[in-house]
């Protein structure tokens, strides 16, 4: 079992564009150090939805623990995006590579 976190458009994403630009690099280096301590397994941007625009696979299958650590991100405590927690599991063996 993991938790699968679905990142939304938020409803703040009127900030200036050097704001914005701090808050992207602060919401990347967010998910780097989740996926060094190898609580985050894979995150990607969504490219062609029109409000989902990320989704990441947690290793913890502790929903309220992992809505804390996306809560985190600097880019959803900015407003810029708002977060969804899911339970999930994959197939046993099931890799992307």
């Amino acid at each position: 079992k993991y938790t699968l976190v679905i990142k939304k458009i938020g409803t703040k994403r009127d900030q200036p564009e050097k704001e914005a630009k701090e808050i992207q690099e602060a919401h990347l280096k967010h998910l780097f150090t989740l996926k060094e301590k190898g609580i985050l397994l894979i995150h990607g941007p969504v490219l062609d939805h029109p409000e989902i625009k990320g989704i990441g696979i947690y290793s913890s299958s502790d929903k309220s623990e992992v809505l804390d650590l996306a809560s985190q991100d600097p880019a959803v405590k900015a407003g810029r995006l708002v977060v969804e927690v899911y339970e999930w599991f994959g197939i046993p063996g099931a890799t992307l590579v």
